[in-house]
């Protein structure tokens, strides 16, 4: 019998833009709420942080809390407005937190706590000028190739988004290696875009955070459900996460300096449900989804929303 599931996704950092989510705050109680909550275990007022221009938002300790705070009060506006509800849940990279939080694995609070600390150990791990992270953009990219022409480089795969983008990242001078050796490697045309990124996330050059923020992210471990992650993909291991605390924990701290297997998660998430939506800022997921030739519905804001009422008729999927 064909699902009639749903499954929500969250983007991660680059989504970030000023103003986000104020339209939901304005409008809606639970979005309110959740903003409070957030704020508070923080001891930040993150309305002022997401609703005006503020330089903060472009270093990653603030740009982390403030995106996953924007998606969950969102999330929650359209749960109590048109009805969302979904089985499945999905993030990209610091969205996976966002997944585990409206999945009911992890409380706003104490994620809004731990996201700013990753965002803080991640920042500092690298100084700037150091690292980079460059998209590669083709037709049915070859990974096995792309790590086989990088292998005496310092530079590791850190999103395989989908057939059609790869992303790479590491030391900026061999990135820029890479770039002069792929399009002979792979055989084909290939567009590069550098990303406007602060370190070069989800590399070797990662390690350190891991180790940090290992005791960090085991202390507050006891808050975990590790039955309602079990609804939630990993980035690392491309599956979903096992219903088991320690081994969402390691997935989450491997996560850091580990490849970002987002193919492997929306080919899981598809094996579940039959529809989709993007709740964030920004909707850089419905595209890699398109390469997988799946249609997703995008809320970035109020306005979209009443479009994507009519377009989902209402989920009922019990969450």
């Amino acid at each position: 019998m064909p699902s009639t599931e749903t499954a929500i996704v969250f983007p991660g950092q680059g989504s970030q833009r000023a103003g986000m989510g104020q339209d939901f705050h304005e409008s809606s109680p639970p979005a309110r709420l959740a903003f409070q909550e957030a704020s508070e275990a923080l001891g930040l007022d993150l309305t002022a942080l997401c609703f005006t221009p503020d330089e903060r938002l472009a270093r990653t300790e603030f740009a982390q809390p403030a995106i996953l705070v924007t998606e969950i009060a969102m999330l929650r506006a359209l749960e109590a407005e048109i009805g969302l509800r979904a089985s499945w849940f999905g993030g990209h990279s610091l969205g996976e937190y966002t997944a585990l939080v409206a999945a009911g694995a992890l409380p706003l609070g104490e994620a809004t706590c731990l996201v700013r600390e990753r965002g803080r150990l991640m920042q500092a791990a690298v100084p700037v000028g150091v690292g980079r992270m460059i998209a590669v953009i083709g037709d049915q990219l070859d990974r096995d190739r792309i790590e086989t022409a990088t292998a005496d480089l310092q530079v590791s795969v850190a999103n395989d988004n989908s057939p059609k983008q790869i992303v790479l990242s590491g030391v900026a001078a061999d990135t820029r290696v890479a770039e002069t050796r792929l399009p002979d490697a792979l055989g084909c045309n290939l567009r590069f875009i550098e990303l406007d990124v602060s370190a070069p996330f989800h590399s070797s050059l990662m390690l350190p955070v891991e180790a940090s923020f290992g005791p960090v992210l085991r202390a507050a471990g006891a808050s975990i459900d590790p039955t309602r992650a079990g609804r939630v993909t990993s980035n690392y291991t491309g599956t979903f996460h096992a219903a088991d605390r320690d081994a969402v924990i390691d997935s989450l701290i491997r996560q850091i300096s580990g490849t970002v297997e987002w193919r492997a998660n929306m080919e899981a998430l598809a094996g579940q449900a039959a529809r989709f939506v993007e709740v964030g800022p920004g909707r850089p997921l419905r595209g890699f989804f398109k390469a997988l030739d799946i249609d997703v519905t995008a809320i970035t804001d109020r306005r979209s929303t009443t479009r994507a009422a009519a377009a989902l008729e209402t989920t009922e999927d019990p969450g």
